[in-house]
């Protein structure tokens, strides 16, 4: 979606609990649960002392972006995504912490396994959000779909201490509106009867696949909201904005989303990448950054039972040119020594000298552990991987840096955010 979308607040509350009791939920089992501020609250959670304050996770340095903030925070217009200079400038009292991702992974983990055992229909987006599928599961838990948001919300605070919200509804789309439209820590149930009363009001950047170029276009055009967009005779709107669009956008407008909850949604690739803080030359820097780079990405694979093919490596220079170079290998590997090996060949052998501003390392062609093969029963790597996989066992029981490579330890430029973000 483009920009966020609401309801003026008396219809709004048509869609909330009025003394305890929700809007008709009958055949509404879609959910889409959406974490509040998932790494700041995780942090929050952590040091309680910062609950009543701003708290901004991401980059800390210059180049930095945030990754998530909480809603103090946010009543000073910082944004995920946005550069940490600006926020800083936006909310120079804020509290800005570097972010662990190792500790939001485990979150997670524990967030889906809540929902895994409500039931086996979850599709996740991100770390912090999933659409579920209940309605298999209402029978086996006496609940209204409602009952089951509420179920979750309850759940997911007793045994992680943060808060989620949760929109329900009879699509995707809808139930996904709705989540974003209770936050924080609410729920909003659209009834199958009303939901072109609560969509027809939104905006049209409310339209699933609409960004800011599309909607002003569309605006342009005198399609302001929903409302305009189902108005418009279909031949019409093809001549407009071209067919595909046309008849996505007219689908949804008439409340129509045929896509179902797809569960165990594949990953493609596996990787982190570094913006430094001030650009380097000096290839030793750029190996020791690949090295930490190549350890997470690979221990990201060990912990979902993955192995790659394929590893991958983006630089970017100081021009902001950026290049890509891969090689894939005989056999699937989640072993660090063998991704960073793989990973400083192409250093070496295919970039050119230059001031580099951004580091990165990727890992394609993934398969499940138990399907690919790894390695003959000899091979040194076998020793590396056993290693790896202990060290991963120290670091969950202990924290993330209980054990990591020599070269490591020492100073090292600051990293700011590894990670694609995504708007809260």
């Amino acid at each position: 979606m483009g920009r966020s979308a609401n309801l003026p607040r008396g219809l709004r509350d048509r869609f909330r609990a009025r003394d305890g009791v929700w809007p008709d939920d009958t055949g509404c089992r879609m959910l889409h649960v959406d974490m509040d501020a998932f790494y700041a609250s995780v942090e929050i959670r952590e040091r309680p002392e910062l609950s009543n304050v701003p708290v901004v996770v991401g980059g800390v340095s210059g180049r930095g972006v945030v990754c998530s903030a909480n809603y103090l925070a946010r009543e000073y217009g910082v944004r995920s995504a946005m550069p940490t200079a600006h926020a800083r400038r936006l909310a120079p009292t804020a509290v800005y912490l570097p972010p662990q991702f190792d500790l939001y992974q485990e979150v997670s983990r524990g967030v889906m396994a809540i929902f895994r055992d409500i039931t086996p229909l979850v599709e996740p987006l991100s770390l912090d959000e999933a659409f579920l599928d209940v309605g298999g599961a209402l029978r086996r838990l006496g609940l209204t779909p409602g009952g089951v948001g509420e179920l979750i919300r309850s759940r997911v605070f007793e045994a992680h201490g943060v808060t989620c919200s949760v929109g329900v509804a009879r699509t995707k789309f809808l139930a996904k509106l709705a989540s974003g439209m209770c936050k924080p820590d609410g729920m909003m149930v659209v009834p199958s009867s009303a939901a072109l009363e609560f969509l027809h009001p939104l905006p049209v950047s409310a339209l699933w696949g609409v960004g800011a170029k599309t909607a002003a276009r569309l605006e342009t055009l005198g399609l302001e909201t929903v409302a305009d967009v189902a108005a418009t005779p279909l031949p019409r709107l093809r001549r407009m904005i071209g067919v595909a669009l046309a008849e996505h956008l007219f689908a949804l407008a008439a409340g129509v989303d045929d896509r179902a909850v797809v569960p165990e949604s594949r990953e493609k690739s596996i990787g982190a990448e570094e913006t430094f803080e001030v650009d380097h030359y000096d290839r030793a820097v750029l190996r020791r950054e690949l090295l930490r780079l190549s350890e997470r990405s690979a221990g990201s694979l060990r912990g979902k039972g993955l192995r790659g093919r394929t590893v991958s490596i983006k630089v970017r220079f100081s021009d902001f040119t950026t290049i890509t170079r891969s090689r894939t290998l005989p056999v699937a590997t989640d072993v660090t020594q063998e991704v960073y090996r793989t990973a400083v060949e192409l250093l070496d052998t295919q970039v050119p000298e230059g001031a580099v501003r951004l580091i990165g390392v990727r890992i394609e062609g993934l398969d499940n552990a138990d399907s690919a093969e790894q390695l003959i029963f000899d091979a040194p790597e076998r020793g590396w991987r056993e290693a790896e996989q202990a060290a991963d066992q120290a670091r969950s029981r202990f924290g993330s840096l209980a054990v990591r490579p020599a070269s490591l330890l020492g100073n090292s430029p600051e990293k700011p955010a590894e990670f694609d973000p995504k708007p809260e």
